[in-house]
């Protein structure tokens, strides 16, 4: 079973406060980390460490993309994160 973060343990996975750069997106948290177009925790105009459901529409690409990429865990939006 995967561990659940919260919003807040997600935004210190920005690249910035922590090396590791996740984001979620549809409640699955990704390990981006070693992805070069996310180096130092930003994407075009996407910051690491967030929710990035509403923006996908926007991008040059679709969800497929995520398979790329490791899945850490999932976004608990209660607020509460589970002991992984």
């Amino acid at each position: 079973m995967l561990p659940t973060y919260t919003k807040a343990q997600l935004a210190l996975r920005n690249g910035q406060d922590r090396d590791e750069i996740w984001v979620a997106y549809r409640g699955t948290i990704y390990d981006v980390t070693r992805s070069r177009l996310w180096r130092k925790g930003q994407h075009y105009e996407h910051w690491a460490g967030q929710d990035l459901t509403d923006e996908l529409p926007d991008a040059p690409h679709g969800e497929g993309v995520f398979g790329r990429f490791p899945v850490v865990g999932k976004l608990n939006l209660d607020g509460e994160a589970s002991k992984g």
